[in-house]
């Protein structure tokens, strides 16, 4: 058996994963925090983050599996000794290079140093997976799908059957595996610095695989894990990291050179600074967050790219009288949501939410949409987002406000813009979804206030 260090990486892995049970904080940050402190480095900051974000993706089959082996339920458990199961289980079942016995091992060593008593209990549920693996089996498809669903790809019950219901089996499937596999790197080419072809060959050079995206004709996909920071152009600013999902939803705005622009709801900044380079930094954009802790995220990323007509503020839209009614030309609301469309990057939520949380965020949407809508002049364009696959943020919030206002009606994207057609529902609003376009799951739909 090796001698854990403190810079270990499964010790690191377990320390983050209570954390997050804890104090519910969230995984990309908590990990960061772990790396600054921490003496990881090389190979082992690669075990680190596979092994955090893997057991997070694949939570619900670990679960599963582990209640095969337990006398008695997990709740049982005491978080600590659950957390380093599943931490041992995850890399039994997904991690084909790390020997079985290291595993094991590994996993019952830190038990010892952490939590004594439970060693016995993880060194035993370990090996009888290993001599009784086979012998797992999953719920029936046919006979309870949202059960069998839930249990294979690692999702919430009620999530699964929302899917289902939405969905049916067949794309329910590929959208439950999608959302459990890492998601791609996408990164935005700064036209106002280079162009797409440049920065391809400059990743090139860099012995960097990179493509062209589908959709986006800013968008640049790149394979592997890579430090972000030290991409080559990336303290140059001739890029940002955005999804392609994310990007569309932007361009849907057609914000113009000129233009007073609202990004509302703005921080980290990903769509602010694409509205600014698409206005060719010239006009005014004018970058709203209920949290002022967010503000320095959109201002650093605008001096990064070299974006000046950026004003960061912080105002809650929710309330009357934040900023003058009519004064802007175009509003971008890419309002608070669960986030169904993006638990790839950020797993932990889906172990988070409930039914009860779609309800109640899309009040706040609602509200939200109500407010930002009084702001928009006559003749002006407003598109509504979320990185949700709920209908109950999505399609139903922009229903519920047309059913209201009557100055105010649906455009078909279908119409403007007909190179995303594939990702344009009947009624043109746009739809993408990981498991048909390879990008997060996200919906934005354009409202146009009539003239007066």
């Amino acid at each position: 058996m090796s001698t854990l260090t403190p810079s270990n990486p499964r010790r690191s892995a377990w320390s983050v994963l209570r954390r997050i049970q804890k104090e519910g904080c969230y995984a990309d940050q908590t990990m960061d925090r772990e790396l600054s402190e921490g003496g990881l480095s090389g190979p082992d900051r690669g075990l680190f983050a596979e092994l955090v974000f893997g057991v997070l993706r694949r939570q619900g089959t670990l679960d599963y599996i582990l209640s095969e082996f337990l006398k008695q339920p997990l709740g049982k458990l005491e978080p600590q000794v659950l957390i380093l199961l599943r931490l041992g289980l995850y890399q039994l079942v997904y991690l084909d290079r790390i020997p079985h016995s290291a595993a094991v091992n590994e996993t019952v060593n830190l038990a010892k140093q952490g939590v004594p008593r439970a060693s016995g209990l993880v060194n035993a549920v370990l090996r009888n997976y290993l001599r009784r693996k086979d012998a797992v089996i999953f719920p029936d498809p046919l006979a309870a799908p949202a059960a069998s669903l839930a249990a294979r790809h690692s999702h919430p019950l009620w999530l699964a059957q929302q899917w289902l219901d939405q969905l049916g089996p067949v794309e329910a499937e590929g959208l439950a595996e999608a959302s459990s596999s890492p998601p791609p790197l996408t990164l935005r080419v700064n036209t106002l610095r280079t162009n797409r072809q440049e920065l391809l060959q400059r990743l090139a050079d860099s012995g960097i695989e990179a493509a062209p995206c589908s959709f986006s004709p800013l968008g640049i996909r790149v394979a592997g894990r890579h430090n972000i920071p030290g991409l080559p152009g990336f303290r140059e600013g001739l890029f940002a990291v955005q999804d392609e999902a994310s990007q569309i939803a932007g361009f849907l705005l057609d914000a113009r050179p000129g233009e007073r622009v609202l990004d509302a709801c703005a921080a980290p900044g990903g769509k602010a600074t694409l509205l600014a380079q698409l206005m060719e930094n010239r006009g005014e954009l004018i970058a709203t967050d209920i949290s002022r802790s967010k503000l320095p995220l959109i201002r650093e990323s605008a001096e990064r790219l070299g974006m000046t007509i950026i004003t960061p503020r912080a105002a809650d839209l929710r309330h009357e009288e934040v900023l003058p009614a009519g004064s802007f030309d175009r509003i971008l609301l890419d309002a608070p949501c669960s986030g169904l469309g993006v638990i790839r990057r950020n797993p932990e939520a889906k172990w988070r939410l409930s039914p009860d949380d779609l309800v109640r965020l899309s009040t706040t949407q609602k509200v939200l949409l109500e407010q930002v809508a009084t702001l928009l002049k006559p003749g002006g364009a407003l598109v509504y987002s979320t990185c949700s696959t709920a209908v109950e943020e999505n399609e139903a919030v922009v229903r519920d406000f047309l059913s209201r206002r009557d100055d105010y009606v649906l455009e078909n994207l279908q119409d403007a813009f007909p190179e995303y057609a594939q990702l344009l529902s009947p009624e043109g609003m746009f739809r993408a979804w990981p498991h048909r376009h390879g990008m997060d799951g996200f919906f934005a739909a354009r409202l146009r206030k009539r003239e007066r």
